[in-house]
């Protein structure tokens, strides 16, 4: 086992804070993806190297590994390693100090306190003390960040947080199955009905148009050519047209959850050296 080697299961955009902060805090990080991620702020997130072979955020390396030889050389040059494991099977054979359940499902998609001597678990779907030793809240307001003890982070409302005072609208969902093809790229500035991507059903031999919801700048949108299914979050609008760099940076939520998690993990480790 490397020293205070953390396991973080997904590299999405808030799973990318948490591993970037950890990684700059002198921690070794390997991430666990699945085989076809499905980010929206891609140009924030980690689980980009699993289609490029290599990733940067925040001049932070990201590499695609393929077996547990390719993840020890990876984190020996000094960058992050990340592997296909939907099921956490490396998990055990790197036995590291710490688990992070980062995937963001809003339920338990199978990690357990058994996992690591410390584990975690990020907003809704876990019961702290229960199915791992701390919880996260992920909920934007006074609590974002805060460590849970014992019991569950607040419940998924399905309403994204304000920007501006826009929530709902600012965030736009499939409206169909099918295989996207983007017309407007992260970072674009877009007007209210324009088109933002097209879905091509081949079922019913249909093709649907995606369009802006609201004025802004494209924060996110989901990879080129994925399959979608209806009502997959497949694109991020943020109505601060001026403030092009965030699409480009870590956002305010996912550095605040990633001081909550390396909290966490200080906490849990003094706990355990002073039994």
């Amino acid at each position: 086992m490397k020293k205070d080697l953390i396991v973080i299961r997904g590299g999405g955009d808030i799973a990318t804070g948490t591993i970037h902060k950890l990684h700059r805090c002198g921690f070794k990080v390997v991430i666990l993806e699945v085989e076809k991620p499905s980010s929206i702020r891609r140009a924030v997130c980690f689980s980009e190297a699993i289609y490029e072979n290599k990733f940067i955020v925040e001049d932070v390396v990201c590499e695609k590994a393929n077996n547990l030889e390719e993840i020890y050389n990876i984190l020996d040059r000094g960058n992050i390693p990340v592997v296909i494991d939907p099921y956490g099977e490396y998990i055990k054979m790197l036995n590291p100090l710490v688990v992070v359940d980062a995937i963001l499902a809003k339920k338990n998609l199978g990690t357990n306190k058994s996992m690591a001597p410390i584990t975690i678990g990020l907003g809704p779907g876990f019961c702290a003390s229960q199915d791992v030793d701390i919880v996260i809240e992920t909920m934007r307001g006074h609590n974002l960040g805060r460590i849970i003890e014992s019991g569950y982070a607040m419940a998924n409302t399905g309403i994204p947080g304000e920007i501006k005072g826009i929530g709902k609208e600012r965030v736009i969902y499939s409206p169909t199955d099918g295989t996207i093809s983007n017309v407007r790229q992260i970072g674009d500035i877009v007007k209210k009905g324009e088109v933002l991507a097209t879905i091509n059903n081949s079922e019913n031999n249909s093709i649907t148009e995606v369009k802006a919801t609201i004025d802004g700048l494209l924060r996110g949108i989901i990879r080129d050519k994925t399959n979608v299914k209806n009502g997959l979050k497949i694109a991020d609008i943020d109505p601060r047209i001026e403030e092009i760099k965030n699409s480009y940076t870590i956002s305010d939520k996912a550095r605040t959850i990633a001081g909550g998690v390396i909290e966490a993990i200080l906490y849990m480790k003094q706990k355990h050296e002073g039994r």
